[in-house]
């Protein structure tokens, strides 16, 4: 039995003739109906009742039909992965990150480098609104995003990090022996944060604003490193992810209460049907590395 003969036995069936049949399959009409009568042979039993008309099936061809139809379904399917896996030898993929994260996208990058050397890999950095948008577009397959007050729910995440939201002053503020200092407190005190756009900025400003105020932010930079640098130098009181105040000698951390406040960490990506083999596989990757 080949696949041909089944192709045709189910063109002729579909197509309500021969004829037709032969010419869905772009065979001449007595090759079709010799592979047919081949089929037929090797099965020991009419398939096709040729006495009207229109042909019609007998009852051991409408056994057959569905088996037929499984059977290049199949086939199709084979393709189709071997398609794929060309495509993903041959693609490409783009990911992006915020500039400071717990997640380790060189590891990352470099298995799936190693898994598939010949795929293209791009990185880049950027807040996390620009890399949501990114997102949307299609120019990004994933990226490491802070997700503020209102998560993308057009986008799938897998979050890896729940965090506090701390003020971290300089040694000598009179807010260094403190555990904590209200949310309302921060009204009018100089304030060293993190671009908006970025995760931590927009969980600031929406706590801020319920409040009844506007944040008062002296000094921005983009990378958290440089925040807690410039409040340790004296020159405003830094809000940041709780790991980085706690971190940085020098830097006295306080909690912030009434509300506290959280940043989540999270691995983000398009839907299955909207990204590139690549990228499927580097998030299919990643989800196997993530520690949610």
């Amino acid at each position: 039995m080949e696949l041909r003969q089944l192709e045709y036995f189910v063109a002729v069936v579909e197509e309500g003739g021969f004829t037709r049949g032969a010419a869905r399959v772009h065979v001449a009409q007595p090759g079709v109906s010799a592979q047919v009568r081949r089929l037929e042979r090797e099965l020991g039993q009419e398939l096709i009742d040729r006495s009207g008309k229109r042909v019609r099936l007998t009852e051991a061809g409408a056994a057959v039909l569905p088996y037929a139809r499984a059977a290049l379904e199949a086939v199709k399917g084979a393709r189709l992965a071997v398609e794929e896996l060309s495509g993903l030898v041959r693609g490409r993929v783009a990911v992006g990150a915020v500039t400071s994260h717990a997640v380790d996208v060189p590891g990352l990058l470099a298995a799936f480098h190693e898994t598939y050397p010949a795929v293209e890999i791009t990185l880049v950095e950027a807040t996390s609104d620009e890399l949501v948008k990114r997102l949307r577009e299609g120019t990004l397959d994933a990226a490491v995003v802070s997700l503020g007050p209102v998560p993308p729910l057009d986008l799938e995440v897998v979050v890896v990090a729940d965090e506090a939201i701390t003020a971290g002053v300089a040694e000598g503020h009179p807010w260094a022996g403190r555990e904590s200092v209200r949310l309302a407190e921060l009204r009018d005190v100089p304030l060293v944060g993190l671009p908006p756009g970025t995760g931590v900025r927009s969980h600031l400003e929406a706590a801020c604003a319920a409040a009844g105020f506007v944040p008062r932010v002296a000094f921005e930079a983009g990378d958290p490193a440089q925040v807690a640098a410039l409040a340790v130098k004296g020159l405003g009181v830094a809000v940041l992810p709780d790991p980085v105040a706690r971190s940085r000698p020098g830097l006295a951390p306080v909690a912030i209460v009434d509300p506290p406040l959280r940043g989540r960490l999270a691995f983000a990506w398009r839907g299955r049907g909207a990204t590139t083999v690549a990228g499927r596989a580097l998030v299919d990757m990643a989800r196997g590395r993530l520690n949610p």
